[in-house]
């Protein structure tokens, strides 16, 4: 016969099982909650305005397999007055790298084409913008101020594509095109998924239908914007497939003699999967890629928030500078404002510079500012909404 203490104790450990449970209830329903919020985020967030005379297409017109699925996303097309060339401009490949993406928004929000057509996709796999990378500690969203309004607000995604569409990966990731092995995960990078597959997973659809994007609206130049770990080696850099390297060291002395110093890196013939190798092997276009430092990336930083993200100032940060561990000049901070003014003042070079290469593919765009103008007046003002 059981004592009473056996029965107070009994039914002690029953009140501590339902109060676990509970607590394991809660914690779910929070993480689900924030989980959703990035997968419908409110009304606002990831807004864009496109310049007058953008055209809005969507990139399962290029290749219907994705349509109706989480990995299409806009496309923006406008087209000057005078024949020309065709530029295509992705932001948004990996969407923990925020510069890139907002980036392609400012080029969006501002371009007017006079000669040649541009095309930009901010926002190029949609699907890394449904969720953060697990213990990662990365805010969800992060906001460029402007002067008047609340700003900006865009979500800060992940590298890969969001597991639920592209559950489970493999042990190993064996690339399509070239049977070079890669991890699992990789399958969820669309910079590893090139030249894609229109029978494969989700993200290599995605990759499939860029290319096919650039094969019918004969690109001329295009490039995929990203960023970097200040630690990792290809950084505030342009990465070039072979058929671009005369242009690309043509714009790197530009960049240099206006103040904006950059390495220029050949694309490598073996790694592939990566759209500066994959876009020039499939496709007549001139493929570049480009690096900015984002030190919310790296493997140095202490706390992960919108602040590191904004600024980039990190004490950890400045102690690996001083040790000589970066491949970039860090003074204490490495702002958002520095890394898009990098990026759009380099497109903006290169479309200048195009036609020394070819020469009736020139293509003239106005309302994209300097790399100083971008300095001085900060991001915000060259978004929708704000004077300028």
């Amino acid at each position: 016969m059981k004592s009473n203490q056996d029965i107070s104790q009994g039914k002690g450990t029953v009140l501590t099982a339902i109060i676990v449970l509970f607590a394991a209830l809660l914690v779910v329903y929070l993480s689900g909650r924030s989980y959703r919020s990035m997968l419908n985020p409110p009304a606002g967030v990831d807004m864009v305005k496109p310049q007058a005379g953008f055209k809005q297409k969507m990139l399962s017109d290029y290749f219907e397999g994705i349509k109706d699925t989480p990995a299409d996303t806009p496309v923006y097309v406008q087209e000057g007055k005078e024949k020309g060339g065709t530029v295509l401009l992705l932001g948004g490949t990996h969407a923990n790298e925020p510069a890139a993406m907002v980036a392609g928004v400012v080029v969006l929000e501002n371009a007017r084409v006079e000669k040649g057509r541009l095309i930009v996709i901010p926002f190029n796999n949609p699907m890394g913008r449904e969720h953060t990378t697990a213990q990662e500690g990365h805010p969800k969203t992060f906001t460029i101020a402007q002067k008047k309004g609340k700003g900006r607000v865009f979500r800060y995604g992940s590298r890969g594509s969001n597991p639920i569409h592209e559950w489970p990966n493999p042990d190993i990731y064996v690339h399509p095109a070239s049977g070079q092995k890669l991890a699992g995960s990789e399958r969820s990078n669309l910079n590893r998924c090139y030249p894609g597959r229109p029978d494969g997973h989700i993200t290599e659809k995605l990759a499939y239908a860029i290319i096919q994007l650039i094969k019918k609206e004969k690109v001329d130049l295009a490039f995929d914007l990203h960023e970097a770990s200040p630690e990792y080696p290809v950084v505030n850099a342009i990465v070039a497939h072979e058929r671009a390297m005369e242009l690309a060291a043509m714009v790197m002395m530009e960049l240099e003699a206006s103040g904006v110093p950059m390495r220029l890196e050949p694309s490598p013939a073996r790694l592939r999967g990566l759209s500066h190798r994959e876009w020039g092997d499939s496709t007549e276009t001139l493929a570049i890629l480009m690096e900015t430092a984002n030190p919310s990336q790296g493997r140095f930083r202490g706390k992960t928030d919108e602040r590191l993200v904004l600024t980039g100032e990190d004490k950890a940060y400045k102690k690996a500078a001083a040790l000589g561990h970066l491949y970039i000049p860090y003074k204490g901070s490495q702002t958002i404002d520095l890394r898009v003014a990098r990026h759009v003042f380099a497109v903006k070079t290169f479309m200048e510079m195009l036609e020394f290469v070819k020469p009736d593919k020139g293509v003239i765009v106005q309302g994209l500012p300097d790399f100083q103008e971008m300095l001085d007046r900060k991001t915000g003002a060259f978004l929708a909404g704000v004077e300028g």
